[in-house]
């Protein structure tokens, strides 16, 4: 289901932002990552995430989104993970491990 819904302010951590500041190739993965998740795509959540998302969008819920990153950037991680918090005031785009 694609569905657009507001992401609020957009934060990263400082790893993630440091990378976008020395990578475009990064930045632009950010970038598309973000226009992913706003309009409804999930990227490589599980089946479970991909239905509470959908649900989020009805009952106004947190959405999470897994994207997998290149093997440029595998070194800092394999994939990135995107939250809008419930009340879509922020979005936060962190490596799983700064959960």
């Amino acid at each position: 289901m694609l569905s657009s819904f507001s992401i609020g302010q957009v934060v990263a951590t400082s790893s993630i932002q440091s990378l976008m500041s020395s990578d475009l190739s990064f930045h632009t993965f950010i970038y598309t990552s973000l226009m992913r998740h706003e309009g409804g795509d999930w990227g490589e959540v599980a089946n479970e995430d991909h239905e509470s998302n959908e649900m989020a969008l009805v009952t106004g819920c947190r959405l999470f989104s897994v994207y997998e990153c290149s093997e440029i950037h595998s070194f800092l991680g394999d994939r990135i993970w995107v939250i809008t918090e419930a009340d879509r005031s922020s979005t936060t785009v962190l490596w799983p491990s700064e959960y």
